[in-house]
């Protein structure tokens, strides 16, 4: 579930004064109304003691990559300050955190052997500036339309060239230029390995792999100290006394650190350079955004908003540039710190900026703790970093998704050739099996002992399979009973219009046909011109296609025009389910209730069917207090049937946008004579007093504010009548046993999105509402 609805434009938010409570709700990091606010950044606890554990993970990290890559390791603390405070600032990802990346380390290393260091900073700047450029013309959803396939295998490449490389400085040996020269090299380094640099890359390695697996009480106060500030800590301290002549860190004077020059080279090498740093920090850090994202939502109560990747391309720009400028390594957003920072507690982009701070002045006045540093750990450190980036759950999802074939080729292809011409081998690879699947399409006509002849299609039917789809149907006898099989996801126009003439044709003649999916189900067939201008996947849309008819029916013709369809179309499809549910009777698994409002079809938007929502609708979606005055008894004769003798598991109370309901309690005049619509409306008074409350926090639609006082009211209602349901004796109980669940929903009709309210299982509904993303 993400937190945060798509952009929109929305209205400005006016609300009387009178009715606005005393200080807007906390979270969110715009207005809701598509504007940035003026930046405050508020710093609580949480976010404190999260900054203080990304930190600690930082410092070695940089450390160890700026080694990995033979830069200056200055330059990997310069990029992890400017990451954490530009990014955390500029970002579109409160919770991402930005510094040097293992993604970058191997296109980095390349570029320092080819063009120096100076140039290397030149060509970080560049890189920077173009991140702008397209984060500026929105292309950042763009990037993650690439396959998976592609984009796993190339992080599995870099990984793969990582560990080969660290493993050469953890065996006390220098590494080569590439993965290969790696791999190579190895026998002979082994052949002359020394014992102090692997007992010390032995010890930390051990370390990060039991730490997070440290058992009982004490374990788990120990596993707060997060493992890479852990292993390094101890081979540090072991070092010092085991191995005092090993190789550590070496950290120059600031006062000779090398700041960038003009780029020096060819024109199309530079070009390409530019490119490829572009192309792996940006792809790496919309991933990781999107992942944390997915974290930070997953929290319980969590209120955060939905990245913005495009802002977050940009801030990743910025960085890049000032980071470049100031000699320091290409930045990124990593899902290493990014994850440690969600998993402490982090609630803003604050956690981010202090790391960044922190890092900072670890620079300046740590210099003489971390030259005590073993280069052989934070080559473990990484090494590790990099084995991990091989994720054996991307590889068997990308085999279950048939994209194994892509996967290898990618990550050979980096190992072998480099990251920019592995992506391209990938991308090369996945476009000849697309293409593969789209011609490879097996069409087998069987006939059974009962005499129906059975089709078979393989694949996907497109116009390239059109011929022996003709064929294959040419070859039934008329009158036959024929069975056509699906086993595919996808059909073009021309594999349509030839199924769907040739069935007619066959139809005419006293054959009959059945169409079926890959499963065996039956597919309804669409409706002739003759019969009706709806097609069965748009009945629900009211028969719209009417509009179209020079004369309008009447409603009666109408009604029994809809019949009419459903005896025709739906009810073949039904049959046997409505016939169990006949002989079983009902047993919904919950309890929906919800406004009369004809534009909400609670069957569709909850994807259910017969037997499945014991549903009541009345206007406004109201749930009247037990013993209230002019009560009507017939919501809470249902509520206590659906708990007591349905046993449903949950109770769901959704509210929908631009409820009629809603606005009438708005516009209601003291003045107004008492009708039956007023009598009713008074059990929604509460909402009211809830929502110009100075004692309750605004609701809150996907960390924005609703855009009027109807959508406020909307959104509060739906809290408030939770409150109500716990007053019901029967919810009361069940809720005390822990056998029943509420839940509150609220439907965008013009959006066609539906929120869920978060935090219904407090006591104190906070009225968060968060958009349930699709799959």
């Amino acid at each position: 579930m993400s937190a945060c609805a798509p952009t929109r434009t929305r209205t400005r938010l006016r609300i009387p004064r009178s009715q606005r409570p005393h200080s807007p709700p906390p979270g969110g990091d715009g207005d809701g109304n598509g504007r940035r606010p003026r930046f405050r950044l508020r710093i609580a606890g949480a976010d404190l003691s999260a900054s203080i554990t990304v930190f600690l993970i930082a410092v070695p990290m940089s450390l160890g990559l700026a080694v990995a890559i033979n830069a200056p390791l200055e330059a990997g603390l310069v990029a992890a300050a400017v990451g954490g405070i530009l990014a955390g600032l500029l970002g579109g990802s409160a919770l991402q955190v930005s510094g040097p990346s293992a993604g970058l380390t191997v296109v980095t290393a390349g570029l320092i052997q080819v063009y120096g260091w100076r140039t290397t900073c030149a060509i970080t700047i560049c890189a920077g500036l173009l991140q702008v450029v397209l984060g500026s013309l929105r292309t950042a959803r763009g990037a993650l339309a690439v396959s998976p396939a592609i984009v796993h295998g190339t992080l599995a490449g870099i990984g793969v060239a990582i560990a080969l490389a660290q493993l050469h400085i953890v065996l006390g040996g220098t590494p080569q230029s590439s993965a290969m020269d790696n791999a190579l090299a190895l026998p002979g380094q082994l052949a002359r390995v020394g014992p102090a640099a692997p007992l010390i890359g032995a010890l930390t390695i051990a370390v990060l792999v039991a730490w997070p697996r440290l058992p009982g009480r004490i374990g788990k106060k120990l596993r707060k100290i997060p493992a890479a500030l852990t292993s390094v800590v101890l081979a540090t301290a072991v070092a010092a006394v085991a191995a005092p002549g090993i190789a550590r860190v070496d950290l120059p004077s600031w006062s000779s650190h090398a700041l960038p020059e003009m780029p020096k080279g060819p024109v199309l090498g530079l070009i390409t350079a530019v490119f490829t740093v572009m192309l792996v920090a940006s792809l790496e850090s919309l991933l990781s955004a999107v992942a944390v994202d997915k974290m930070s939502a997953d929290r319980p109560g969590a209120t955060g908003g939905k990245a913005d990747l495009d802002r977050e391309l940009r801030g990743q720009g910025i960085a890049n540039a000032v980071s470049g400028l100031l000699g320091g390594l290409p930045v990124s957003g990593g899902a290493v710190r990014g994850t440690a920072n969600v998993r402490a507690g982090a609630t803003s982009r604050a956690s981010t900026v202090l790391h960044g701070v922190w890092v900072l002045l670890a620079a300046g006045l740590l210099v003489t703790v971390l030259e005590w540093i073993p280069l052989a750990a934070l080559a473990a450190l990484v090494m590790m970093v990099g084995i991990q980036m091989v994720n054996f759950a991307h590889i068997r999802n990308v085999h279950k998704h048939r994209e194994f074939l892509v996967y290898a080729a990618t990550v050979c292809g980096v190992v072998l050739l480099g990251v920019l011409q592995g992506v391209v081998l990938g991308i090369a690879v996945a476009v000849g099996v697309a293409l593969h699947r789209l011609a490879r399409t097996r069409i087998i006509c069987t006939e059974e002992e009962s005499g129906v002849h059975r089709v078979r299609a393989r694949g996907q039917l497109t116009f390239l399979a059109v011929p022996r789809l003709s064929r294959t149907l040419g070859h039934i006898p008329q009158g036959a009973h024929v069975v056509v099989e699906l086993d595919g996801s996808f059909m073009d126009h021309a594999a349509y219009e030839t199924l769907q003439h040739w069935q007619e044709a066959h139809t005419a003649r006293g054959g009959r046909v059945e169409v079926t999916g890959r499963a065996g189900g039956r597919i309804a067939e669409p409706a002739s011109a003759a019969q009706s201008c709806c097609r069965p996947w748009t009945a629900w849309r009211n028969h719209h296609c009417d509009d179209h008819h020079p004369e309008q029916r009447p409603a009666n013709r109408r009604l029994a025009s809809g019949v009419s369809s459903f005896q025709r179309n739906t009810a073949p499809l039904v049959r046997e389910e409505l016939a169990r549910l006949a002989r079983e009777g009902q047993t919904p698994s919950q309890l929906f209730l919800t406004c009369s409002d004809s534009r909400v079809v609670t069957s569709m938007i909850t994807s259910s069917g017969p037997g499945d929502l014991f549903t009541v609708r009345n206007v406004g979606n109201l749930v009247p207090l037990p013993g209230a005055e002019a009560g009507d008894d017939s919501v809470a004769a249902a509520i206590e049937y659906a708990v007591d003798i349905l046993r449903v598991d949950s109770i769901t109370v959704c509210g929908h946008s631009g409820c009629g309901a809603m606005q009438a309690l708005l516009n209601a005049s003291p003045d107004a004579p008492m009708t039956p619509l007023r009598r009713w409306l008074r059990h929604g008074l509460p909402s009211l007093a809830r929502m110009r409350s100075r004692h309750h926090s605004w609701a809150r639609i996907s960390g924005r504010l609703p855009a009027d006082a109807v959508e406020q009211l909307c959104l509060t209602n739906v809290v408030q009548q939770l409150e109500h349901l716990r007053s019901h004796e029967s919810v009361a109980r069940r809720l005390a046993e822990g056998t029943l669940e509420l839940h509150g929903m609220y439907f965008h009709v013009g959006e066609a999105q539906a929120y869920l309210l978060t935090d219904a299982h407090d006591h104190e509904m906070k009225g968060v509402f968060a958009e349930v993303a699709p799959a």
